[in-house]
């Protein structure tokens, strides 16, 4: 005994501490607990006191006594009726400052009146009041030690009653701030869900301080703001929201057109990123005055200016990375805007040439960098997003810049695959980690990142180029890809999916794979028979799409699927893949496909009918139009390699479904391609098919044919078979 009350006399520096612990430790009811609780706070605040210390209070008084102290209604004579409440929250605060308590469900339901306090305005020249809130802050600041502590804050409303606090400037409002951020930051979706409208005003409210302040708060809020923007692009879609914007719009524009250090112009050049990174150039919201074409260049040209000057010296120091990451996000915001074709776009013509132009010299600074590093350093986070915007730069442009590119290529690719192969041994640990892993694309230190998603639309075009699809096919990317689209579908086709956007990722890579494949089946159809990837590749095609095709808004990768099936049937038509009894499923899919894309339609005005698409083919035509024409086109030159689809077309009834729509509609209406293929398709099944040629002349073949000038078709009916 004489050992721990030394140590905390050494610890403390104070005996009067320890005599008032004494008469504490002694105190025989609640009024010489009071008196000697009174002492206590007099001598040390929670912050001063070492653990032994708070341990002695606490088995002293333990939480019978505070409890009564903060619900208590009454007081002394003469004294604030707050007084006991005061003195509750000052051992709360002290209990708080030991870890091992923060959890104890005895401090957690104490939250409301924590909420209650720092939400409630005080007198100014009141010192005790501002102590009590002081003491709530110091419980907060224990409670989210935890995460199951910041849960409890969050279900608790207190990010609610901060909110107040910090809009109503309650005494330390600028702690509520710092408090909200660490909660923000930690749980970003439960906070927005718990306390959406409160969270909104304020986010309003800190927008409007950044567009005013002149000092230095204006880059602490802009360092801050991220943390508070909605998780869901909300802002632009909402009243408030969009004065949000203008908000942040004028504050940046303030920043960025300003002589700034260089980390003051770091914090407003990672705000855009962010902003960009959520709502791409959506977010260019200026108020009357302001001219967000102006805006829009400044902020891309500062950040292809910030890549030059950090990847073309001798070393990108780490301090530089994170800003430069975020100049990559607004690069990419300038890439798609510059490729968007819209009737009245935010730039002209020669803002985007202008841009276009310093943006390529950022990404010829980019190619430097990466010819820079070390193949066998691969696992540096940097290095994927200096790929990542490389690869959006190639996906829109692969002409300028060709010959660095065609010298990169052999590095992007063994990069991507390394990654990749990273990522599957990642993938087949234990369950609860290869799920994560799989649906992530940045899991920590284990999961690699997605390499080859950020390169494939860059392999989409670069397959369709001589040289660079001759480095493609050399380094067995064709074998890759295959593994990779069968990984993509295992996503996709997941019931349980832990990342929300995890199945679209999937969709597009699928889709951007289809497109390499097919330029390679189309530019190097003697590949297909040698490469077994292909087979497999046809197999994984053939089993998905019947699944794909019942399940709505997916027909541009339905589109992809089926078109790339058709037109790998007609090379690998000696596969045991392409037996009826395995492959009728896919065809019938196909046929499936190919056979309703277009309806009747009656004109109000003129009350004729119409060939128009129906409703579903209609909102993706514009990106799987020239696939259903080659679907079409494959379709038809599959029939007579493989003899039992003719059946199988009259089965389906899509050759008397087509006569009877030509004949229904206007031929007007008709475009001449979609003439042109079906009028193919129909002659191929008349020449081949005693039935099929029997049904086409049953239903006016000869009258339709001449109607819509099909003169092969009606030469081949007038044939004797």
């Amino acid at each position: 005994m004489e050992k721990a009350e030394s140590s905390i006399d050494e610890s403390t520096g104070n005996s009067a501490l320890l005599k008032c612990l004494e008469v504490l430790k002694a105190a025989k009811n609640d009024s010489e607990q009071f008196a000697a609780l009174l002492l206590v706070t007099k001598c040390a605040r929670a912050s001063d006191l070492d653990d032994q210390t708070r341990l002695r209070i606490f088995d002293a008084v333990g939480f019978s006594f505070p409890n009564r102290l903060l619900f208590s209604k009454s007081t002394f004579d003469g004294c604030p009726e707050y007084l006991f409440r005061s003195l509750g929250l000052t051992l709360l605060a002290c209990f708080c400052t030991d870890s091992s308590l923060t959890s104890h469900p005895q401090i957690l339901n104490k939250i409301p009146i924590l909420n209650e306090t720092v939400s409630k305005p005080i007198q100014q020249q009141d010192k005790n009041e501002s102590s009590m809130v002081d003491d709530a802050y110091q419980c907060f600041m224990g409670i989210m030690t935890s995460h199951q502590g910041m849960k409890h804050l969050v279900s608790s409303d207190t990010v609610s009653s901060l909110c107040q606090a910090y809009l109503n400037r309650c005494h330390s409002w600028e702690a509520a701030l710092r408090i909200l951020t660490t909660l923000l930051t930690a749980m970003p979706n439960k906070c927005w869900k718990k306390s959406h409208k409160e969270l909104q005003h304020l986010l309003v409210k800190l927008g409007e301080e950044f567009s005013k302040e002149e000092g230095i708060r204006k880059f602490q809020l802009a360092e801050i703001l991220p943390v508070f923007l909605p998780p869901s692009p909300v802002l632009t879609e909402t009243t408030w929201g969009k004065d949000c914007l203008k908000y942040l719009c004028k504050g940046l524009f303030k920043v960025l057109s300003s002589k700034l250090s260089i980390s003051q112009r770091d914090v407003g050049i990672k705000l855009g990123a962010y902003l960009s990174q959520v709502y791409g150039s959506s977010w260019f919201l200026m108020d009357s005055k302001g001219d967000k074409a102006k805006f829009f260049c400044l902020l891309v040209n500062l950040a292809c200016v910030e890549i030059r000057m950090s990847l073309e010296g001798p070393e990108l120091p780490d301090s530089r990375r994170a800003a430069t990451t975020a100049c990559y996000s607004l690069i990419e915001m300038g890439i798609q805007e510059c490729a968007k074709e819209e009737v009245r776009p935010m730039l002209k013509e020669n803002q985007k040439l202008q841009l276009l132009c310093v943006i390529q010299e950022a990404c010829g600074a980019v190619i430097y960098y990466l010819q820079q590093v070390d193949w066998e350093r691969l696992e540096d986070p940097f290095l994927l997003a200096s790929v990542r915007m490389l690869g959006a730069w190639l996906a829109e442009e692969t002409s300028c810049l060709r010959q660095e590119v065609i010298q990169l290529l052999p590095f992007l690719l063994h990069y991507m695959r390394t990654l990749y192969q990273r990522g599957v041994s990642c993938r087949n640990q234990p369950t609860e980690v290869s799920q994560v892993a799989v649906l992530s694309s940045s899991w920590g230190a284990v999961w690699p990142g997605d390499a080859i998603r950020f390169l494939l639309p860059a392999m989409c075009h670069l397959s369709a180029e001589e040289l660079p699809r001759r480095i493609l096919i050399s380094d067995k990317i064709p074998a890759l890809l295959c593994d990779y689209f069968q990984l993509q579908w295992e996503v996709f086709s997941k019931e349980d999916e832990l990342i929300p956007d995890a199945k679209h990722v999937a969709e597009l890579s699928m889709q951007s794979c289809c497109g390499v494949f097919l330029n390679l089946v189309v530019t190097e159809p003697s590949l297909v028979g040698q490469e077994s990837c292909f087979v497999t590749l046809l197999k994984l095609l053939m089993q998905s799409l019947s699944v794909l095709l019942p399940k709505e808004g997916h027909m541009t990768l339905v589109a992809n699927i089926s078109t790339l099936g058709l037109m790998m049937s007609r090379l690998l038509v000696e596969t045991p893949a392409l037996e009826e009894n395995t492959s009728r499923d896919f065809f019938k899919a196909s046929i499936h496909f190919l056979s309703h894309s277009h309806v009747a339609s009656t004109d109000p005005d003129t009350e004729k009918q119409h060939f128009v698409l129906c409703k579903e083919y209609s909102e993706a035509w514009e990106d799987m139009s020239e696939l259903w024409f080659l679907g079409v086109q494959a379709f038809t030159a599959c029939l007579p390699l493989l003899p039992w689809l003719y059946s199988l077309v009259l089965e389906s009834g899509w050759l008397k479904d087509v006569l009877s729509l030509l004949g229904q509609v206007s031929p007007q209406s008709v475009d001449l391609e979609v003439v042109t293929v079906l009028q193919d398709l129909l002659t191929t099944l008349a020449q081949k098919n005693l039935s099929c040629k029997d049904l086409i002349q049953q239903h006016g073949g000869v009258e339709k044919a001449n109607i819509y000038g099909m003169a092969a078709l009606e030469q081949c009916l007038s044939e004797i078979l």
